[in-house]
C-alpha cells in the first residue's frame, strides 16, 4: 500500500514585511536632532557644491548597488543553467574567493596611491566585461565571471565610501554631515539590493531559456551610465607617493593598537556576513520543507534597512551614546543570534525571525564602523586599512569552502558558529577600544 506524504510549502508571515516598511518609513520620518545644527543631503543651507556631490554620489552608489546585487540574486541560478554542478559551483566560489584574498587586498592600497575614483571606475569596467561576455557568448566562462565579480565585490567594500570621505573633506564637511551619509549609504544600498531582485524577476518573466541575457543587458547598461557618470563628474587630488604612504602606513596602521582592534571587529563582521549569506537558505530548508525564498529575502535586507536607520538615533538621539557602546550591544545580540542558529533550531518561523535581527544589528554595525574608521584612520590611507582588514576573513571564508565543500570535514552549524564567536570577539575589541579611548583620547583627522 503506497504511502502519500503531502508537501508542506512555508510562506512568509506578510505582516513581517508591513512592520518592517512601516518602522523604516517611521524611523526616518521622525529622525531625531539634537540642539547642534545636523546636516543631511536635504539641508539646502549646506554648500552646493557639497549638496550637488552628496545626491549624485548617493544616485552612483544605488546603481553600483544594482549591479551588485543582479549578480547576488542571479547568480546561481544562472550557473544551473548552463551545466554547473553543485561541486563546481563550489569551485567558482573558491576561485572568486582566491582572486579576492590575494588581489582584492592589494587594490585598498591602490586606491589610496592612484586615486579612489579611477578604483571606482574600475568596478563598473569590470561589471561591463563580464556582461558584455555573457551577452556574446551563448556560454560564458563562468570562471571569468567569477574572478571578475569577486574583484568589484572587494573594490565596492571600500571603494565607494572611501571616495565619499575623501570628497568630504576636500569641499569642507560637517563630520555630522558624514554620519548621515553612512547610514545613507547603508539604508539605499540594501533598498538597491532589492530593487535588483525586482528587476531581475521582473526581467526574466518565467521564461528563462528566452531571458537568460536579460540581466546582462541592463548590468551592461548600468555599468555604461555608471561610466559615464564617473568620467564626466568629480575630479581627484593628486595621491601620495609610494614612499610617502609606506611611511604613513607604517606609523597609522601597522603600530597603532586602535586600528587593529577595528581591523579585527571589521573582519568579523565580513565573515559572518559572507557565511550567512552562503548558508542561510540550505539552513533553512534543512527539514525537507519547501520554502519560497524570494519572498524571505527582501524581509532581511529590509531589516538591515531599519536597522541603518536606527543610527542617527544612537548618534543624534535624546540619549546618545558612544559609538563603541553602540557596536558592543549590537555585536554582542547579533552573536547570540547566529548562536541560536548555530544551534540548529529547526523552525522556519524563528529562524527568519532570528535572520531579520540579526540584519538589523548589522545594519547598525556597517555605519558605526563607518564612523570610527572616520575618526581613527587618515583619509589616505582608509582604503588600505578596509582591504587589509578583510584579508583574515577571505582567508577564513576559503578554509570553511575548502572543507565543506571539497572535504565535508566541517558542518554548516560548526561555521556559522564560528561567526557568532568572531562576532563576540568583535564586542570585546569594541569594549578595548573603548577604554583605550579614555587613556588616549583619539586624534580627529576631521572637521567637527
Amino acid at each position: 500500500m503506497g504511502v502519500v506524504i503531502e508537501s508542506e510549502v512555508w510562506e512568509n508571515n506578510q505582516p513581517l514585511s508591513i512592520f518592517i516598511f512601516l518602522s523604516c518609513l517611521l524611523s526616518v520620518v521622525c529622525l531625531p536632532h539634537n540642539s547642534s545644527r545636523i546636516s543631511t543631503v536635504f539641508d539646502q543651507s549646506l554648500p552646493s557644491s557639497l549638496l550637488r556631490f552628496q545626491r549624485n554620489f548617493l544616485l552612483l552608489f544605488c546603481i553600483s548597488s544594482v549591479m551588485e546585487g543582479m549578480w547576488s540574486v542571479f547568480g546561481e541560478y544562472e550557473m544551473a543553467y548552463f551545466g554547473a554542478s553543485r561541486e563546481q559551483m563550489v569551485s567558482y566560489l573558491i576561485i572568486g574567493c582566491v582572486s579576492a584574498f590575494f588581489v582584492g587586498t592589494c587594490l585598498g592600497m591602490l586606491s589610496d596611491l592612484i586615486g579612489r575614483k579611477k578604483v571606482c571606475l574600475v568596478f563598473c569596467i569590470l561589471h561591463l566585461l563580464v556582461a558584455v561576455w555573457k551577452r556574446l557568448f551563448s556560454h560564458p566562462s563562468i570562471l571569468l565571471a567569477s574572478i571578475c565579480l569577486s574583484l568589484a565585490s572587494s573594490i565596492f567594500l571600500f571603494g565607494f565610501e572611501t571616495w565619499m570621505v575623501v570628497e568630504h573633506d576636500k569641499l569642507g564637511h560637517r563630520l555630522d554631515s558624514l554620519n548621515e551619509m553612512f547610514w545613507l549609504m547603508t539604508f539605499l544600498e540594501s533598498a538597491s539590493l532589492i530593487g535588483s531582485q525586482v528587476l531581475a524577476n521582473w526581467l526574466v518573466n518565467n521564461d528563462i531559456e528566452k531571458n537568460v541575457v536579460s540581466p546582462s543587458t541592463s548590468t551592461a547598461l548600468l555599468a555604461l551610465i555608471s561610466i559615464v557618470f564617473i568620467t564626466r563628474g568629480w575630479r581627484e587630488s593628486p595621491p601620495s607617493t609610494f614612499k610617502e604612504y609606506r611611511v604613513s602606513l607604517s606609523t597609522h596602521i601597522f603600530f597603532d593598537k586602535r586600528i587593529w582592534l577595528l581591523s579585527w571587529a571589521q573582519c568579523c563582521v565580513q565573515f559572518s556576513v559572507a557565511a550567512f549569506w552562503i548558508l542561510w537558505a540550505p539552513t533553512i530548508v534543512a527539514d525537507g520543507r519547501e520554502v519560497h525564498l524570494g519572498v524571505i529575502y527582501p524581509c532581511l535586507l529590509g531589516a538591515r534597512m531599519l536597522g541603518s536607520t536606527m543610527f542617527p538615533w544612537f548618534i543624534n538621539g535624546p540619549l546618545p551614546l558612544r559609538t563603541e557602546d553602540c557596536l558592543v550591544y549590537a555585536f554582542i545580540i547579533a552573536g547570540l543570534v547566529l548562536s541560536m542558529v548555530a544551534y540548529d533550531y529547526q523552525e522556519i518561523g524563528i529562524l527568519v525571525g532570528l535572520f531579520c535581527l540579526f540584519h538589523a544589528c548589522i545594519g547598525l554595525v556597517l555605519p558605526s564602523l563607518a564612523r570610527l574608521r572616520t575618526l581613527y584612520v587618515p583619509n589616505e590611507l582608509r582604503g588600505g586599512m578596509i582591504s587589509l582588514s578583510l584579508a583574515p576573513a577571505n582567508a577564513a571564508i576559503l578554509l570553511c569552502l575548502i572543507q565543506r565543500g571539497y572535504n565535508g570535514s566541517i558542518a554548516n552549524s560548526t561555521i556559522i558558529a564560528f561567526g557568532a564567536i568572531g562576532l563576540l570577539s568583535a564586542a570585546g575589541c569594541m569594549h578595548l577600544l573603548k577604554q583605550s579611548g579614555k587613556q588616549s583620547p583619539h586624534q580627529n583627522f576631521h572637521k567637527q
